[in-house]
């Protein structure tokens, strides 16, 4: 239904069955195809639609602003850089004022540095260019191709047609990589203070509290795709991380059980001397919901009671799941104490990712036994 429906559109915009769409001549998009900045892997690439119109005057106009800012911004992004790594040059910036260019910080910091005459000589060349620079018409009144300022730049410029189209689409190419990078660098030097981006002055992040947290593993590093930490607050966040290991222990202990009865092994003896239940008549999976006792669902609640609001209750001066070697339970730690910070550090991380693995483990388990009914991969039989 899909595909004929497919080819009916086919076959009326490009008159062939065949689908030949050189012949769609009517696409608003066939007068910009074939334009500098067309690359791969994305084509002519425009995700809001401005070009649906196939409007010549307001594509060229658009054509020749890129051209602009993306050279302004490879020379500021060359500026930004180049102090950082080879110093400023010498002398006076104003010799009026005494100003050195040593004495202009780098980044946006710069900006208060300069002076007042500076802004207007700064506004005066930048008008100038913008009057005489050539985007629009050449010498005979015609119109020139966007960006052709009718300077030919030394080692730059050829009269090899396919040379000339590769490097004014390197050209565009590296403007949009310009812009990106100088509006990059603008963030990084407003949020960290640093036009070098020493990320450890953004003080101010919301996730500075966790960063250095258990859990913050590669690839992926601090990853909170919903923005639950985004408030910064470190109790919140305590009582979530303090969530996330009981779970994810509870998890890990389901899907150890779930496998093991999966494949057939039991405890011997009774489940229910009283209601004459072995643990050999108590099936896998979501079944054994049905073969448990009332009695044993009572016992199974006090249990975890006990558990939650006495043997094990989280001390607040310590650290999120850690209940001193099993609480009052006293279980013991089975690799003894762990004095090495680093090895302590590696196992708690371990325990971490194990029980966020396991918590997406065991619910797949249950959903797979809820659909297919059974308790191991028979995904057939569904």
């Amino acid at each position: 239904m899909v595909a004929i429906i497919g080819m009916f559109f086919q076959d009326g915009l490009t008159g062939s069955p065949w689908g030949d769409w050189d012949n769609y001549v009517d696409s608003p998009l066939r007068a910009f195809e074939s334009e500098l900045g067309v690359q791969p892997p994305v084509g002519f690439w425009d995700p809001l639609g401005l070009s649906a119109d196939g409007d010549m005057a307001t594509f060229r106009r658009r054509r020749v602003t890129e051209i602009k800012h993306g050279r302004i911004c490879m020379l500021a992004t060359m500026g930004y850089i180049t102090p950082e790594i080879t110093g400023k040059f010498p002398g006076y910036l104003s010799n009026s004022l005494d100003l050195k260019f040593q004495d202009v910080p780098n980044g946006l910091a710069a900006i208060s540095k300069v002076p007042g005459p500076g802004w207007l000589q700064i506004i005066a060349y930048a008008l100038y260019c913008e009057a005489t620079g050539g985007f629009g018409y050449n010498s005979d009144n015609q119109a020139s191709a966007p960006g052709d300022c009718g300077w030919k730049p030394p080692l730059l410029a050829t009269d090899d047609p396919e040379l000339k189209t590769k490097r004014l689409s390197a050209e565009l190419a590296n403007g949009r990589l310009a812009m990106m990078a100088i509006i990059g660098m603008f963030f990084q030097d407003g949020l960290t203070g640093s036009a070098w981006g020493d990320w450890a002055n953004y003080t101010d992040s919301p996730l500075r509290a966790f960063e250095n947290e258990l859990g913050v593993q590669a690839p992926v590093g601090y990853w909170d795709p919903l923005g639950l930490g985004k408030d910064g607050d470190a109790e919140v966040f305590r009582r979530r991380r303090e969530s996330e290991i009981k779970h994810g222990r509870i998890s890990m202990i389901a899907t150890i059980g779930f496998m093991v009865t999966s494949v057939g092994y039991r405890f011997p003896g009774m489940l229910s001397p009283y209601s004459k239940v072995s643990f050999e008549d108590c099936r896998a999976g979501l079944q054994a919901l049905g073969d448990v006792p009332a009695l044993g669902w009572v016992q199974i609640f006090i249990f975890c009671g006990l558990i939650e609001g006495g043997f094990l209750v989280q001390d607040p001066a310590r650290g999120p799941g850690d209940f001193e070697n099993g609480g009052i339970l006293g279980v013991p730690n089975a690799s003894g104490p762990m004095s090495d910070a680093e090895g302590r550090k590696r196992k708690l991380n371990a325990e971490l990712a194990n029980g966020r693995l396991a918590m997406v483990a065991i619910m797949g388990m249950l959903f797979q036994n809820g659909w297919i009914g059974t308790v191991y991969d028979e995904m057939w039989g569904f």
